[in-house]
């Protein structure tokens, strides 16, 4: 047992002896500074704003530009299946996969939206100088049936890329503001048949204020209890606007099958 005894003896002395030991201060090499040597300051970091996105280029105001990004398709595979029913029996409705998925109306091979919706928006932003908000631009038959399995929804202009449902922050709750700018916008048109708005008289639109329209677009407004569907759950009053003619074509625009289904690109 005395070599047990002798060995601990060596190894506590040992460890007691180590520079961590209490009382004992650790020591380095200094650093040596050569005289050429000299200390830099360095500017503090500076926010940089990220690059505006291609659609935001030429904002108008303090607002970035409407194009036809706002446009695009709402839907997505994460919203949860829908079941409606329908000749009395229960359907199960998926949403699309929105802009991930597929593009927008084509015209000639590009992506199209009629040009007047998107003056509209536009103009509209630089008289009041606040952000409109596109809650439904273009929507597929699929998100179309999705936000409104309704049977009078089935011909919506939002799937050929003629209509838009929107609001102006700011101004949710006076949206006769924004209805009589639509009416200014063509007080000086040169054709009266622009100029001159007309009441739509008929009680089949969903709203309870009459719609008004010339030979170009049609408008409604939808209080806060109508017109509720997927695009639309905000609280607030919103229009829609609606084309009727295409002054370049010059030709009436109109829901078809084979626009709303056949004429846009999936990937």
């Amino acid at each position: 047992m005395l070599w047990f005894f002798t060995i601990l003896t060596l190894v506590l002395t040992g460890c007691s002896n180590t520079d961590d030991s209490p009382g004992q201060t650790n020591k380095g090499n200094q650093v040596a500074r050569h005289s050429t040597d000299v200390s830099i300051a360095l500017e503090p970091p500076r926010y940089q704003p990220p690059p505006p996105y291609p659609w935001e280029k030429g904002n108008i105001g303090n607002l970035p530009k409407i194009t036809k990004e706002y446009f695009r398709c709402n839907g997505s595979l994460l919203n949860p299946e829908k079941m409606v029913e329908r000749n009395g029996s229960l359907e199960r409705i998926a949403d699309c996969g929105g802009a991930e998925k597929h593009s927008l109306p084509l015209k000639d091979g590009n992506e199209f939206i009629q040009p007047i919706l998107i003056t509209l928006m536009n103009y509209l932003q630089a008289e009041t100088n606040k952000r409109v908000v596109i809650t439904s631009g273009h929507r597929c038959p699929d998100h179309n049936q999705y936000v409104d399995d309704s049977r009078s929804n089935l011909y919506s202009k939002h799937q050929v890329g003629a209509e838009v449902s929107f609001y102006v922050q700011g101004l949710e709750e006076t949206p006769e503001t924004i209805i009589q700018l639509l009416l200014d916008f063509y007080k000086d048109h040169p054709d009266e048949e622009y100029r001159q708005f007309k009441r739509y008289e008929k009680e089949d639109t969903g709203v309870t204020t009459k719609p008004w329209f010339n030979k170009e677009i049609y408008f409604k407004l939808y209080k806060t209890d109508e017109g509720r569907n997927f695009d639309n759950r905000h609280p607030f009053p919103y229009i829609a606007v609606q084309v009727r003619y295409d002054p370049v074509a010059k030709e009436r625009v109109f829901y078809s099958w084979d626009k709303a289904y056949k004429n846009y690109l999936r990937w």
